[in-house]
């Protein structure tokens, strides 16, 4: 009889083993790392894969082709002759990206060369994408252009309680703020944080009302950065990735030093000595002022973006709010002088983070950056429908003319390129989607 109630017991007992096994998540019995490798199905990223490039489109028209060629031979030759180690250029033409290109090399004495999605410092570049940033804002009702700063910022001081409080976005976005020329830019250098930064404007004497007279700013600039950053509950970076970059699909844009030299296809930084480039470090200057001049960015990226810009984009804001951008607030000279030599300026002007040149026909909404051995220079002509960004790993000739360079070259064609398009009757409308690039992998 004891026999067989142990022999029940364990005939019981076996059972329950065997459907505990069964039935029991088998981690419970094994780890991962203990049950053979090819047993698991693991879903990883691939690896090494080379980044989707987008494409520029085949412009119908023959003269503006003309322009196109003989831009890209001035470009190339540019380069091949070491007046910049690298470049990137994108041009916009309407709705389409009709050139978008890179050039030379990401450092001098390595091979590897500068393609689309080769990352760029813009330097003061960087204010002309924060005030687009606001525009979204402005567009989405969370700010508006004429707000007292201190609504955003109610620590935020000057030496004048007063002017303190008649300061707003506006003046903020136009260099209007009453603050002497380049206010602490000096400091900016020595890695301050930017509050400490900020503390320090209540010590400046101020030399005019807001709005009243002109003087570029980088710290003064800045403030927009903590008026996102109250107005969004996100840091800068994150606003600019939400409200601006994920919405154009800019997939290298970022507004940190640690984005930069993490990225695994940057252009590295440049100077010129003793007849040769020479290399430098990636500073990390200027990215406590990142609203100012601590934005990077690809060439595609910024095809994207001034794609949106010149046509339109209800994903970022009105063409109300978009127009308010580019209205001039304030008479600014303009020390790229190299403009001369394509067309005399009849004024010029800085709107919200934008210069605004007036020429005998046109207008163009233009800004250049410099920072840390980068060059960028971007502009926009609405009523002939161009747009153009170029990106240089140095400063130098090159980055100076090729803008104005660009234009005399379209000047030159224009007459032809306008009778073609009327003889061949064509109507350039608007995509429906224009800004979904189209990318090859």
């Amino acid at each position: 009889m004891r026999l067989t109630t142990v022999f029940v017991i364990l005939l019981a007992s076996s059972v329950i083993l065997t459907l505990a096994f069964v039935y029991s998540p088998k981690e419970d019995w094994a780890t991962i790392n203990e049950i053979p490798h090819d047993s698991l199905i693991v879903i990883t990223p691939p690896k090494n894969l080379p980044e989707p490039k987008l494409v520029a489109s085949d412009d119908p028209n023959p003269y503006m082709q003309k322009v196109l060629l003989d831009y890209d031979d001035f470009i190339g030759r540019a380069v091949l002759k070491g007046i910049a180690p690298g470049a990137a250029v994108a041009i916009i033409r309407d709705t389409s990206i009709v050139f978008l290109k890179g050039f030379g090399l990401k450092q001098v004495g390595l091979p590897d060369t500068i393609d689309v999605n080769t990352v760029f410092r813009l330097g003061s570049v960087s204010k002309s994408i924060s005030s687009v940033l606001a525009g979204a804002l402005v567009s989405k009702h969370l700010i508006n252009w004429d707000d007292p700063i201190i609504t955003y910022i109610p620590q935020f001081e000057l030496k004048s309680k007063e002017q303190a409080e008649k300061l707003t976005i506006r003046h903020v976005l136009s260099h209007t703020t009453g603050l002497p020329y380049h206010a602490y830019t000096n400091m900016i250098e020595e890695h301050l944080p930017f509050d400490t930064l900020m503390a320090y404007l209540k010590q400046v004497d101020l030399f005019g009302e807001p709005g009243q007279y002109y003087s570029y700013q980088n710290v003064g600039y800045s403030l927009i950065g903590k008026v996102v950053e109250t107005a969004t509950h996100q840091s800068f970076e994150a606003a600019l990735k939400e409200n601006i970059f994920k919405p154009l699909n800019m997939r290298n844009g970022s507004a940190s030093y640690e984005a930069i030299i993490n990225h695994d296809n940057v252009a590295k930084p440049h100077y010129f000595s003793r007849k040769h480039w020479v290399t430098v470090p990636i500073s990390d200057t200027y990215y406590n002022t990142a609203p100012a001049g601590g934005i990077n960015a690809s060439i595609t990226d910024m095809a994207l973006w001034l794609k949106a810009l010149l046509n339109g984009s209800p994903i970022l804001m009105s063409d109300s709010t978009l127009h308010q951008i580019f209205e001039p607030q304030v008479k600014a000279i303009s020390k790229n002088h190299n403009f001369r030599k394509w067309q005399r300026p009849k004024a010029s002007y800085y709107a919200l983070g934008w210069r605004i040149l007036t020429f005998k026909n046109d207008t163009i909404e233009y800004h250049g950056g410099y920072v840390n051995g980068y060059r960028s220079e971007v502009a926009i002509d609405r009523k002939n429908k161009l747009a153009i960004c170029v990106l240089t790993n140095s400063p130098g000739n090159l980055s100076d003319q090729a803008i104005p360079e660009f234009l005399k070259r379209y000047a030159h064609y224009a007459d032809s390129i306008d009778l073609w398009q009327k003889r061949n009757k064509l109507i350039l409308v608007k995509n429906i989607d224009p800004l979904a690039p189209v990318f090859l992998n």
